[in-house]
């Protein structure tokens, strides 16, 4: 079973400041201890194929994943990062990836506000079907609240 969900934030930033916290491993540093209790790199550089372990607070619902970065396009501003062990994995999901895209605010001439998407994509096993209903995108809304109030503060 294959599903997605998808968020969007304006941030009064311009999108390649966004892009520089987003694009990098900048947002990891930026949401340790707020909405993830710690974020650990376990390979790689920012980069294509860079690794990270993400250990959650407890009542999350998991201990912790490891992500792996599968896209990182700084001159379209797409970054893509796939679960490749724990979490998702754990409880049937075949694929979770989280994809960001930051674009320019259209009809802003000034190029100071930017518009962050972020999509969850999800295949979960049939037998496991059920386990689908624990997708929402809070956690991303979570991420992007901390990661755009940091933006804001460090204009």
């Amino acid at each position: 079973m294959f599903g997605t969900l998808s968020e969007e934030t304006e941030v009064k930033v311009p999108a390649s400041k966004a892009w520089a916290l987003y694009g990098t491993l900048e947002l990891a540093k930026v949401v340790t201890g707020k909405t993830v209790e710690a974020v650990d790199l376990v390979e790689g550089d920012g980069g294509i194929g860079t690794i990270l372990k993400l250990t959650f607070k407890p009542g999350v619902g998991f201990a912790y994943y490891c992500e792996k970065f599968t896209k990182v396009d700084s001159e379209n501003m797409i970054k893509e990062t796939e679960v490749v062990e724990g979490g998702f994995l754990d409880i049937g999901f075949n694929l979770y990836r989280i994809r960001f895209e930051i674009k320019d605010k259209p009809n802003d001439e000034t190029c100071s506000s930017c518009v962050i998407k972020t999509t969850i994509e999800y295949d979960v096993k049939e037998e496991f079907a059920a386990n689908a209903s624990i997708i929402t995108a809070d956690p991303i809304i979570g991420l992007m609240r901390v990661g755009n109030e940091h933006l804001l503060k460090s204009e």
